[in-house]
């Protein structure tokens, strides 16, 4: 995908990002930055796979609405859900109500904290997928082999809707992989962020 420099700012950004500022916000401020906090990773992951088969601004708009069903997606809280929270869910317009995508995200808050339990991280365990220096690029890929990797790792662990499409574009929002548009003027933003990142241990 071309980079787009139709932008009020005069600045190129990836051919995905439409002129609304919050859109514009979120290419330019998280999107392809690197991010460790585990419940922060718990929430990009969650709202991926509720954004299969959808838009990535149809799930952006509800991003405030799902962090208010979801306990701001913090696992411990989201773990103990039952089925009282799952019928409040499915009666909330404000999120996309997909009872197989809500009880996903109580299954995978779950198996987040078995791997916290054991990895002390969720960051440690899923940056451990990251494409080493060097690798070829991706960009315009819809799945890499790291996101296979982690697609079957996570699966084989117990955790839902994390498919390899889902998975890389998870990988591309928390900056496992730089995938702005290389005239896309946060590419070397991006880049430097990723160099100056402390990977989670």
């Amino acid at each position: 995908m071309n980079a787009n420099s139709a932008f009020p700012d005069g600045r190129a950004r990836c051919g995905w990002v439409d002129t609304s500022a919050d859109y514009m916000a979120y290419h330019d401020t998280e999107w392809g930055r690197p991010e460790g906090d585990d419940r922060a990773l718990f929430e990009q992951l969650c709202l991926e796979g509720f954004q299969s088969g959808l838009s990535w601004r149809t799930i952006l708009n509800k991003r405030e609405a799902f962090r208010r069903g979801f306990a701001n997606f913090e696992p411990a809280k989201v773990a103990r859900f039952g089925e009282k929270q799952v019928l409040a869910l499915l009666a909330d317009a404000g999120i996309v109500r997909h009872r197989g995508k809500i009880e996903a995200v109580i299954n995978n808050a779950q198996r987040a904290l078995e791997m916290i339990e054991r990895e002390g991280s969720l960051g440690a365990y899923l940056w451990r997928f990251e494409a080493p220096a060097g690798a070829p690029s991706t960009l315009g890929a819809s799945t890499s082999e790291q996101s296979d990797a982690l697609s079957k790792a996570l699966k084989k662990l117990g955790w839902k809707f994390v498919g390899p499409t889902t998975v890389y574009a998870f990988m591309q929002s928390v900056g496992m992989v730089n995938d702005h548009h290389p005239d896309c003027y946060c590419h070397s933003l991006s880049e430097r962020a990723r160099q100056a990142f402390k990977r989670p241990a």
